[in-house]
């Protein structure tokens, strides 16, 4: 563990920074998977005006609506930033058959913990694995996932049959930080609702549809072999606040074996530093400069 020093004194510098997944961790999410917020196997569909931080693409079909779009070609829209319109390109292909080993290396988790109740309001659920049974709502009012002060805290929901919410419901995501991962491994359709502030990366075997004005500004929409169709969304791999540089919380997760086979392992714990520690540490490497300086004047 790399360390610090502040005084003579030495302390482990993950234990006061949230520290980053490891450099050697292979996420779940392949390159080009985690480059696409929007990805459809048939078509995707936009009714203006939506928002998308991140690439759109679709693959191995063509068909792209409510977006600029040309087959083969990545282009540029003005409702897309920081990413470009792919229909059927190579980086597009790429990124299916990644979302394809991605629910297989999930699916490789197993059920973890089976959840009596299919709608997962007014719960707060700690990192782990949890199977969500098949109901006429997944969520009709607010889910509280609570990292527990785990900067790499993840969460895998393994959805028995479809995603659905309520119109208006929401996820929160607490008590983590940049490392932080969240996974909806959806066995059928995902339908996020009217008005929804959802987060996380929605994985579905087959079609995604996000509902007008519903949001996921902390996550993606990857559908493995239908449609994804969005109505005046939101939606970005760039987070904010305590999800800052978690990468629209595709973190938490190593892959360690064989791609599709398995291995895979929840990241080790990392503390969220309190505000506190943060000032001290500001204090102290300041006063430490200070000390430098004099001594170099004298």
């Amino acid at each position: 563990m790399s360390h610090f020093t502040v005084a003579g004194l030495a302390f482990p510098l993950c234990a006061a920074l949230a520290c980053a997944a490891p450099a050697s961790a292979t996420p779940i999410l392949g390159p080009e998977l985690e480059s696409f917020t929007v990805l459809g196997a048939s078509t995707v569909t936009n009714i203006p005006t939506s928002a998308i931080i991140g690439n759109v693409g679709v693959s191995p079909g063509v068909s792209i609506t409510g977006f600029n779009s040309s087959p083969g070609v990545a282009v540029a829209d003005p409702q897309v930033t920081s990413g470009l319109v792919h229909a059927t390109t190579a980086d597009a292909a790429l990124a299916q058959s990644q979302l394809t080993t991605a629910r297989d290396n999930l699916d490789s988790l197993g059920p973890g913990i089976t959840l009596v109740n299919p709608d997962l309001t007014g719960l707060t659920l700690l990192p782990g694995v949890y199977t969500v049974k098949a109901g006429t709502t997944n969520l009709s009012g607010t889910l509280t996932l609570d990292g527990g002060g785990d900067a790499n805290a993840a969460w895998v929901f393994q959805m028995e049959s479809s995603l659905i919410t309520s119109t208006n419901s929401v996820v929160n995501v607490i008590g983590t930080g940049s490392g932080a991962g969240l996974f909806w491994n959806v066995r059928s359709s995902a339908t996020i609702e009217v008005g929804t502030t959802f987060l996380g990366n929605i994985l579905a075997l087959t079609s995604i549809t996000m509902n007008t004005n519903a949001t996921d500004i902390c996550g993606r929409a990857l559908a493995d072999t239908a449609a994804v169709t969005l109505d005046q969304n939101t939606l970005g791999g760039t987070c904010t606040g305590i999800l800052a540089g978690s990468k629209g919380l595709s973190g938490g997760l190593d892959v360690t074996g064989p791609e599709g086979v398995g291995g895979v392992v929840f990241l080790p714990f990392v503390s969220v530093p309190e505000p506190g520690t943060l000032a001290l540490l500001g204090f102290g490497l300041a006063g430490l400069g200070f000390a430098r300086r004099r001594k170099s004047a004298a």
